[in-house]
């Protein structure tokens, strides 16, 4: 079942209040759509947060990996820079994969890794503590959000 048959089911499900609980065909599509896509587009202009993505993206995808063409900071000024720039990556680039991170919410709430899919919707995600609170230096903090967002929808990273 693709991932828009899935949803459609999913909602079906929600409106007839016969839905109790996730699938393992949603698990499944949601996998599929990431280990299948043929690019990716992580929406940062900071090389060692880019970095750290590359490294674990590139052991579960033979997509093409790259980074925004365009700054994303004017995200920072919306309610959730997370999503915002992740927005500005779907709008501005044909990839199958938007890998973003931001901001939680308002200066001092954490932050937030998403996954999208190429229109826009989340796939799957991890939130941080404050940098204050858990004191890793920015690519540990990546590399933990970014493997709690895949291991959240059953994808294991080799190391």
């Amino acid at each position: 079942m693709n991932i828009e048959e899935t949803i459609k089911t999913a909602y079906g499900e929600s409106l007839n209040s016969a839905r109790f609980g996730d699938k393992f065909e949603e698990i499944d599509a949601i996998q599929s759509i990431i280990k299948s896509a043929k690019s990716v587009v992580v929406a940062t202009r900071n090389e060692k947060k880019f970095k750290v993505v590359f490294n674990i993206i590139s052991k579960i995808t033979d997509a093409n990996i790259s980074m925004i063409e365009i700054p994303t900071n004017s995200a920072d000024l919306t309610r959730m820079p997370a999503v915002s720039k992740g927005l500005i990556a779907v709008d501005s680039s044909d990839a199958d994969i938007i890998i973003s991170r931001g901001r939680l919410g308002i200066p001092g709430s954490g932050s937030f890794l998403l996954i999208m899919d190429k229109k826009g919707r989340i796939l799957t995600g991890s939130i941080s503590p404050s940098s204050i609170i858990h004191k890793n230096p920015i690519d540990k903090t990546v590399e933990l959000e970014l493997i709690n967002a895949l291991e959240r929808i059953g994808i294991k990273v080799k190391k």
